[in-house]
């Protein structure tokens, strides 16, 4: 399925966010993913790599208050709520893994909810703004959001954060079972909101596209950050070809162990 070609995005007065995290703990229970991590998310596009298993997911459950942490999170200078109603009126918003939306209620619905925390004599023009950014979702307004396909249903989840304006948002592999097509789509519109000032974070498992819209990127190996910098240096990286660009994949299964290449590389390092 093809979608409109690239829309400039307008946000109705969002202004972009610095995130700053400094020494973050996070995890399930007694069981800590996180530890002591440090990050500095700028306006742009900032994209958080890393096998499965690396914490990815668990950084933004914290960020978003999913889950308790420890350390400090900094946004604009403020410290960050707690509570998830509080950092989405602080201007943060996430986009989870597998979407989340409401498969019973048509698209306007679902857009209409994500809109909640917005006055409502505003909620009309945030509509309205949506299907500014997203032409196709002016055409699927009434359908049911789970009658569509799964890159659809992506495009509903980003315009529904959308809806409240972001200072930051947050996306958690958008692109998890889409078609190469929808993938450089929606990759592309991450690109576009954050050109038009919105602060993106992803966490993306589509690290050679990820890298090539990006600003910049972080790698995280078993909740530690392990590599970090501009895209496009982190692109030419030999440990991040190797561990992520199948440079270096496992001649029994053709696949890549990430974490394997990484290890090989520092042993090789540390040898020398």
């Amino acid at each position: 399925m093809m979608w409109h070609r690239p829309h400039p995005f307008t946000l109705g007065g969002s202004t972009s966010a610095h995130l700053k995290v400094e020494n973050l703990s996070a995890g399930y229970g007694a069981f800590l993913v996180l530890r002591d991590l440090t990050l500095d998310i700028r306006p742009g596009l900032t994209v958080v790599l890393g096998p499965n298993g690396a914490g990815k997911t668990t950084l933004l459950k914290a960020l978003n208050g999913l889950i308790p942490r420890g350390g400090n999170v900094l946004l604009n200078g403020e410290e960050l709520p707690e509570k998830t109603h509080e950092i989405v009126q602080a201007g943060m918003a996430l986009v989870p893994e597998g979407r989340q939306l409401f498969p019973q209620l048509t698209v306007a619905e679902n857009l209409e909810l994500g809109g909640w925390l917005v006055p409502k004599a505003e909620r009309p023009q945030r509509m309205e703004q949506a299907f500014t950014n997203f032409p196709k979702l002016r055409e699927r307004a009434s359908q049911l959001a789970g009658t569509m396909s799964g890159g659809e249903q992506q495009m509903v989840a980003v315009a529904r954060a959308m809806m409240c304006a972001p200072r930051l948002l947050m996306l958690d592999e958008p692109s998890l079972g889409l078609a190469p097509k929808m993938v450089d789509e929606l990759l592309g519109i991450a690109r576009r909101i954050a050109d038009a000032g919105t602060t993106v974070l992803m966490v993306e498992q589509n690290v050679k596209k990820a890298l090539a819209v990006a600003d910049r990127g972080y790698v995280l190996e078993r909740g530690n950050l392990v590599a970090s910098g501009p895209a496009k240096l982190l692109a030419r990286s030999t440990v991040i070809r190797e561990a992520y660009l199948g440079a270096d994949k496992d001649p029994a299964t053709g696949t890549t162990n990430a974490a394997d290449a990484v290890a090989r590389r520092k042993k090789t390092a540390t040898a020398a």
